[in-house]
Parts: structure tokens; sequence; C-alpha cells
């Protein structure tokens, strides 16, 4: 049996694996924002530990009985529990295999349990220079995620997975199979911020009764005019104003501010397609399952897109991509 161990900024999730099989799953509301917060990891240290411990004693067992632990996303970044450099790419699944780092039990832990960390991925892009910012692109986490769908679908390549998180990422993998690259924005958290600290919010929540949710071609359409003419901010600002102009409800209104973000994260596929990313294949969106609607049908209607589309919205099957990709690597690299 082994551990997989996959920490984000907010949260960590730990699995309990039986080969590749999930035999049971602990989470914690800590991740690498503990380390800013206390200037240091030992509260990230401490709470993982004590995670590990509960989920081992809820099912019976004692460390002597994991054979290891297998670690990815933003707990190998500076922030977390050991720094481990990102793999330039293009990058497979040998490649993550032979660059992983293992580390003896009770080295980062005080815990006897071998830590094998999964590295992330950048962007090869020579030396950074202001001239070339856009082509910098990181990823921890997401790599798994990515080695997940390569691993368990039967991809027409080169393919493009789109990544609908805190971020929305565009992941390219190349005719050979490998993550070629990566374009990212901050779309996500633009949104929660947008709905937490401005009063947009006010304008596409229902108070009177259960939210409903619409979808609508035509007003995806505006968004995305919108966004073209006049840009990204004031584009969500007329989500405030249409309430007082338009016959709308909040559900439409919150609706076309869910599509003014996706409009401005239409330009990362030019973007994509100028540093050489090619959009043929396969494009698999991976996210919330309004969301994965909303970004198919912008990209269906506002380019010329004849490629195989699919969405995976289903919250467990997401989790199973990253858990697929980390027992892929760990496999690969015990071997």
């Amino acid at each position: 049996m082994y551990i997989i161990i996959d920490c984000g900024s907010t949260n960590t999730r730990l699995y309990l694996m039986d080969q590749e099989n999930v035999a049971d799953k602990y989470e914690i509301a800590i991740g690498v924002n503990s380390t800013v917060t206390t200037g240091n990891n030992q509260q990230l240290k401490q709470e993982l530990t004590q995670a590990i411990e509960k989920l081992l004693e809820k099912n019976d067992l004692n460390v002597k009985q994991v054979d290891f632990a297998i670690a990815s996303g933003m707990i190998t970044s500076n922030l977390g529990l050991m720094e481990i450099p990102h793999l330039v790419a293009p990058v497979n699944i040998n490649d993550f295999a032979r660059h992983t780092v293992q580390v003896a039990g009770n080295e980062i832990l005080p815990l006897d349990l071998p830590i094998i960390f999964i590295p992330g991925v950048k962007n090869d892009m020579g030396e950074a220079t202001w001239d070339n910012i856009r082509k910098i692109d990181l990823m921890r986490g997401e790599e798994t995620q990515a080695i997940g769908v390569i691993a368990s679908m039967q991809l027409t390549l080169p393919a493009t997975i789109v990544e609908l998180g805190s971020t929305t990422k565009l992941i390219h993998i190349n005719r050979d199979g490998a993550i070629a690259g990566s374009i990212t924005s901050l779309s996500g958290q633009v949104y929660a911020a947008v709905r937490k600290e401005t009063f947009i919010n006010a304008s596409i929540v229902n108070n009177e009764k259960k939210e409903e949710s619409i979808f609508s071609t035509e007003i995806l359409k505006h968004a995305y005019e919108c966004v073209s003419k006049t840009g990204l901010l004031r584009s969500l600002l007329f989500t405030r104003f249409i309430q007082f102009s338009l016959p709308t409800t909040a559900a439409e209104r919150k609706f076309y501010c869910e599509s003014t973000i996706a409009a401005d994260d239409m330009k990362l596929f030019d973007e994509a397609e100028e540093q050489g990313f090619s959009l043929e294949g396969d494009i698999i969106f991976v996210g919330a399952p309004e969301r994965c609607k909303i970004y198919q049908e912008m990209l269906k209607e506002t380019r010329d897109v004849k490629n195989n589309i699919v969405s995976i919205t289903d919250s467990q099957e997401i989790a199973m991509l990253g858990i697929k990709g980390a027992c892929y690597i760990a496999k690969s690299h015990i071997c």
C-alpha cells in the first residue's frame, strides 16, 4: 500500500492506495499558503504528519504497512516540504520517473515513510528576458493530471488539455505524447475576487429563491464581443450596468459575467498557436460542468474548430486523473 499526497495552496488531499485502487481518502484545510502566513513550513509539516497518522489509524494500519508516499503539487515548491526544480518541457512519463526525488523516512516528516516527490514542468524558453516573458509558464500538480489523461485516454495527437480551476491552463501534448508546455491565466482567481471584493456580486446573486442555472448562446456572443471591443475590466462592469438597463435575471447576469472571463481566456488559444503549440487533435476540458460548457461553446463560436472536444466534469473522475498520473509515474520510477 502507498499514499498519494496532492497538496495545493489551501487544501491537501491524501489518498490511501491499494495497488491502483483508492482504499480511502483524507482531506485537510491547509496547503502551502500556511508557509506564507507563518513564515515557515512547520505548520504544514505538523498537520500533514497528523493527517497521515489519522488516515492510517482510520484504516487500522501502521506506517510500516505502507511502502511509500507520492507527493505532487505545490508541496514541491519553495513554500512546500521540499523544493524540486521544474523539468523543462517536453517531458514524458519516463522523464518524470527518472527525475522524481525520493527521500528516506524521517528526513522530511517525523514518520518512517519514504516520500517520492514529483517535479513540476516549465516551458522551454531559454533565458528569460522582458522581451520573451509571454513564453514563461510553470506548473506544479497539473502535470500529474495531464499524465493521467495521456495514460488513460486514446488521444488523437497532438492534443490540448484545458484545466479549468483556480487558473485556466492550456497544456500542449505533442505528437510523441509528451507535455510540451503550457499557457496559463489567472481567470478562476479573478472571478472569485470579483465576486468577493466588488459590487458585481450583488447583481448576480438571487436572494429571493434558489439560484438557477441558464445557458444562452446569445449572451455568450455578446460577452465575447464586449471583451473583444472594450476589454475585460469594462466588460465585467457591464454585469452591474445591465441590471438597471435590461430586463435580465440574476442567472443571466451571472452567465454573462462568467462568459466575459471565458472570452478573455480565448486569447490563450491564440497565444498557444503563436508559441508553436498546435491546436490540432483532441481538446479535453477538465473542470466544473457549467464552466466547461461555456468554454467549449465559446471556442466553437469564435474559432473554426472541428476538433474532437471532450469535457471531463465529474469531480471523482477529475480526482482520479491526478491519482492515475501519480500512480503511473511512481510505477515507472520503481520499475
